[in-house]
């Protein structure tokens, strides 16, 4: 049953109103995604950078940033103006070419890759059937990027920067993969939209985490270390190679890699709510909420209920875990890269085979609440 907003529908109904043809509204809503996933991401961007400054500081009993603006909430435009003025350098030996192509790879198949994120029924961008592995498809070339700015540099640091990166991708790609593939297993579906809802059956009581605890764990895990975030920063750990693959960076480029990182924590986020917390899903089954309302399910007013807390429940969910990262980032110690590596082979990915094959027994023994 369909509940939601439909925006392409509507803003191509609005102008067909004012007499123009079907194909020419098409053609105008095209663009409009993409400016959408770029507002969304950047804003994403900008309330993550403050956060990590304010928790980053609250776990030191520092103040944090405020005065750039009201408790600092500008402090991340200042951060950006600052990148965008400053002199772009590039290396006198270094490859120019690959040197300036490295960090437009990591940055744009992390913006493609939230044309899958839904926020509610039909409010997304692209609802492709293979949506969940097309981001696995688009994360797996963020680490060419990596590897090419550090060849480029024509700096020993930045090289074995790069040659990490790669190394803890591969490592930690397979392990990520094995825990979608048994939520899909689940859903039966490869699409972001069926796997939400098949998790909003009974509300909060229908999320993936209960049934899939090991595969949250493996999940979030991985999407950590895909983001280079501690105790998984090793690609750019400072007491070791100065700053790994962004040693010779400066100006916008380093600030493409630095978009890249946030944008991508977000990302990842987004994800785990969507495979695991229910997605745009409300604790409470929405049609409780419509009959405690004295309202159909179908009503004007519980569609933009539940378009709008569809939104909200995604948004808090989100940020909820990109919370959770940030503390970790903050009161976790570094590991070495022999223990990432061996985390990574030696642990989580047997453990990940584990999960999907006890996910196909308990769906064979118990079809009704494993998605038979």
């Amino acid at each position: 049953m369909n509940t939601e907003l439909d925006l392409e529908v509507g803003f191509n109904s609005i102008l067909q109103g004012f007499g123009l043809s079907k194909e020419l509204a098409h053609i105008l809503w095209l663009p409009l995604p993409m400016l959408l996933v770029l507002t969304a991401a950047l804003i994403g961007v900008l309330v993550t950078v403050w956060l990590e400054r304010k928790i980053s500081a609250a776990a030191q009993q520092r103040i944090g940033p405020e005065y750039a603006g009201a408790l600092g909430i500008l402090q991340p435009m200042a951060d950006g103006l600052k990148l965008l003025v400053k002199e772009d350098v590039i290396p006198a030996k270094a490859d120019s070419l690959l040197f300036t192509l490295g960090p437009i790879l990591v940055l744009v198949p992390v913006i493609l890759s939230w044309l899958i994120i839904p926020f509610g029924q039909n409010l997304l961008i692209s609802n492709v059937g293979i949506g969940i592995f097309l981001w696995i498809a688009l994360s797996s070339i963020q680490p060419i990027g990596l590897l090419m700015s550090g060849y480029a540099s024509n700096n020993k640091y930045s090289l074995l920067g790069g040659l990490r990166a790669a190394a803890q991708s591969i490592s930690y790609e397979i392990p990520l993969a094995l825990s979608v593939l048994a939520v899909v297993m689940m859903s039966n579906s490869l699409s972001t939209i069926d796997i939400v809802n098949q998790q909003n059956s009974f509300g909060f009581l229908s999320w993936n985490i209960w049934r899939q605890p090991i595969g949250f764990l493996i999940f979030w895990i991985c999407a950590l270390a895909e983001c280079e975030r501690l105790p998984f920063d090793l690609p750019e750990a400072e007491e070791e190679l100065v700053a790994g693959y962004q040693t010779e960076y400066a100006g916008m480029k380093f600030a493409l890699f630095y978009l890249g990182s946030y944008i991508n924590l977000v990302l990842s986020a987004l994800l785990v709510s969507v495979l695991y917390l229910g997605g745009w899903g409300f604790p409470i089954p929405v049609e409780w909420v419509a009959k405690f309302l004295g309202q159909n399910i179908d009503a004007p007013l519980i569609q933009v209920f539940t378009g709008s807390i569809g939104i909200v429940m995604t948004i808090l969910k989100t940020y909820l875990l990109v919370f959770l990262a940030i503390l970790l980032r903050w009161t976790t110690p570094r590991v070495r890269i022999d223990q990432l590596l061996d985390l990574g082979w030696k642990f989580l990915l047997p453990i990940g085979l584990v999960n999907l094959l006890v996910t196909a027994g308990l769906k064979l023994a118990f079809p009704i609440a494993f998605g038979g």
